[in-house]
């Protein structure tokens, strides 16, 4: 009889262990993957997980990014950012409202002027049809509007903003849909999502790498043939955001670009195209923009000045700059 006990105890403490080794068995990952129209673009959420966890995290991640383009849309009535426009002022503002704005001030610091936040007067002028006037025409309204620009107009005081100049607006098209990208990469994070990407028309950032510990690799169009690629990243929890002229532009001969230098109140014509990445998206967004309008000589010295920030320039003489820790993420070259 005992040696019967001994017997059963001995296959019990094996169904045991089976079972428990069965049970850490972990299910592979799916991917998963949804794309809606907002933001003005297209916004693709990439994540790998099972079915449940991933409805559920990419749907409340598309609903933080919808929640900022309410509050950030300047074409929404409803919106912080369309009342500020309208008002001057806004009194009681969002947080996140909020944040855009001081970081707005901060990347207009930090670029000398050459981010800014203001220029939609500038914006409505080339728009309205500018581009169709003499030179002599185009400088005296440019001149006219630039006493409506400066990032130094806005003021912050508590959740109250206010522009100290009647007649200004902001637009804030080159940095909240990297700031919206963060915000949902955050969402997913929280919601037990480790591998994931988000991209917001070209605004991309990873949370971790795939699951099988290799980056995600992120495609560069040529600016002279979208269909082509002229380089390729591998990253892992890092962000690519590129700023280009080659695209949208408010005439039909193209010869006036959507991204205006505000100091000059026309067209930024130092680069075709830059590519920044860096450790998340809101500040490779703004410094698309910023180091676009200083140009390849002063926007790569920006960039090789901060830390965890590397670029890719293109400029109009299709001449490629690289800055100097850039190769430790470029795995093609054309």
């Amino acid at each position: 009889m005992k040696r019967f006990h001994q017997v059963i105890a001995g296959l019990l403490i094996l169904l045991t262990v089976f079972l428990g080794t069965t049970s850490c068995i972990t299910k592979p990952l799916m991917k998963f993957e949804d794309t809606r129209d907002m933001m003005d673009t297209f916004v693709t959420i990439t994540v790998y997980s099972d079915e449940k966890t991933a409805e559920a995290a990419i749907s409340a991640a598309f609903a933080r990014m919808e929640e900022i383009e309410r509050i950030a849309s300047i074409f929404d009535e409803q919106s912080e950012a369309f009342q500020l426009n309208r008002d001057g002022y806004v009194d009681a503002a969002s947080d996140d409202l909020l944040q855009l704005l001081t970081m707005s001030r901060d990347y207009s610091q930090m670029t000398d002027g050459c981010f800014d936040i203001t220029i939609q007067p500038l914006l409505d002028l080339w728009a309205g049809g500018l581009w169709k006037e003499t030179k002599e025409v185009q400088q005296s309204r440019i001149d006219q509007t630039m006493g409506l620009t400066g990032w130094d107009k806005i003021g912050i005081e508590g959740n109250r903003i206010y522009f100290t100049v009647e007649g200004m607006k902001i637009t804030l098209g080159g940095i909240a849909k990297g700031y919206a990208v963060d915000e949902a990469l955050e969402v997913l994070g929280n919601m037990g999502i480790k591998y994931a990407l988000v991209n917001a028309g070209g605004d991309m950032a990873t949370l971790g790498p795939k699951p099988n510990q290799e980056p995600w690799n992120i495609a560069l169009a040529n600016p002279d043939d979208t269909s082509q690629c002229l380089a390729n990243f591998n990253v892992s929890d890092k962000a690519v955001c590129t700023s280009g002229n080659y695209e949208r532009y408010f005439d039909p001969e193209k010869t006036a670009g959507h991204i205006i230098n505000p100091k000059t109140g026309y067209s930024a014509n130092e680069c075709i195209s830059v590519t920044i990445v860096a450790e998340n998206c809101t500040h490779a967004d703004a410094l698309a923009t910023g180091v676009f309008v200083m140009g390849p000589d002063n926007g790569m010295e920006l960039v090789e000045s901060l830390d965890d920030v590397e670029c890719l320039i293109v400029d109009p003489s299709r001449v490629i700059h690289y800055s100097s820790g850039l190769s430790n993420y470029l795995i093609q070259r054309q």
